[in-house]
């Protein structure tokens, strides 16, 4: 049953939320505008705010329901394994968004997804999380600098804050690297100075 938890995790977290409402609802693909990104940012640039709401929204409902699929398991939440099985169903949900199975692996960046784990995980540390990232967003206007640091900073906001244990705080570096990884486009254009700030329209 674990093996089947994680991959249903996959499966969910694959459901490409940003292509479905772009499609169905306003004919357009979004991978094909904008920054050409599967994500809500990009649905918010490109169709609005309506859409780009309700695709953060599924977004990070697929991310809280992958990691409660721990149920399924044969594990208890007394049992030393539960916050690892935990951790690893939001890697797998994340990863799911990312390259999603039912659009052809082209999927978004996870950082909604992720926020989503996090609120299973631990509400507090979500909370915190949310407020950080939403202070970068202010002063910067960047949606991709407010996610990269709001990434680098939840193995301090684990360890520092909750003093949390080995499987929360692999879970934490492990979501920061993936992060870092999907946002390596961006960041080149941080450094350039190119990046495209919050309620300006991406280049097609």
């Amino acid at each position: 049953m674990l093996v089947v938890a994680v991959l249903l995790a996959y499966v969910l977290g694959s459901i490409p939320s940003a292509v479905l409402v772009g499609k169905y609802f306003y004919g357009i693909d979004v991978r094909q505008h904008g920054s050409g990104n599967a994500g809500a940012t990009n649905v918010l640039r490109t169709i609005g705010k309506k859409a780009g709401i309700s695709v953060l929204f599924m977004d990070m409902l697929k991310g809280f329901v992958a990691v409660n699929l721990s149920w399924l398991t044969e594990y208890s939440p007394a049992s030393d394994e539960w916050l690892g099985i935990r951790a690893m169903l939001a890697v797998a949900s994340i990863l799911g968004h990312i390259f999603p199975l039912f659009a052809q692996f082209r999927g978004g960046k996870g950082v909604a997804t992720m926020t989503g784990t996090l609120l299973a995980l631990n509400p507090a540390a979500a909370v915190i999380a949310i407020i950080f990232f939403s202070l970068v967003l202010s002063f910067t206007k960047y949606v991709s600098l407010s996610s990269i640091a709001t990434a680098l900073m939840l193995p301090v906001i684990f360890g520092a804050w909750f003093g949390a244990g080995t499987e929360l705080s692999l879970y934490s570096f492990t979501v920061a690297a993936i992060i870092l990884i999907t946002h390596r486009k961006n960041i080149k254009r941080l450094l350039k100075g190119e990046e495209t700030k919050f309620g300006l329209s991406a280049k097609k």
